[in-house]
């Protein structure tokens, strides 16, 4: 059997997920890349061991990606971003998106309306609407995204 270069290239986000969820590629599954979806596996897992991701200077941590228990796809990550920073340009996507601020303070955009938020608060972004994240504080802001849906 000969893989093409897609089936290996969406295979990729399970590989890597392996590493965060402990080696175990059966509890989580990349869009397209397991024919038998199976349920995230428990797991804990301490913030300094998570892998890290940086750009420039901004960092971002995966905690998990895969299938819940009842089917729907799960994204969850940290991402810290430094002062005047923006982790991307606007964008939309078909999954929905919760913000949950943990320090800093964030201008968040949903369908062209700004809002500022800080420590404790909260942002959702429904399926398509475009919406982008910028820090207007001084120091890096921390922020956890829970995405849920389809990726495509």
């Amino acid at each position: 059997m000969h893989a093409s270069r897609r089936t290996l290239l969406e295979a990729l986000p399970l590989i890597a997920t392996s590493f965060v969820l402990g080696g175990d590629s059966s509890s989580a599954v990349a869009c397209g890349a397991v024919e038998e979806a199976k349920p995230i596996a428990s797991f804990a897992t301490p913030f300094d061991q998570l892998p890290v991701h940086t750009n420039a200077t901004n960092t971002a941590r995966p905690i998990l990606d895969g299938i819940s228990h009842s089917g729907a796809h799960l994204e969850v990550h940290e991402t810290s971003l430094s002062a005047g920073a923006m982790p991307h340009p606007p964008h939309h996507h078909v999954h929905e998106e919760l913000f949950l601020i943990s320090k800093g303070t964030l201008e968040v955009t949903i369908a062209g309306k700004s809002t500022t938020i800080g420590p404790g608060s909260a942002a959702y972004v429904h399926s398509g609407e475009e919406h982008g994240v910028r820090n207007i504080g001084q120091d890096t802001a921390q922020y956890f995204v829970v995405a849920v849906g389809s990726e495509s």
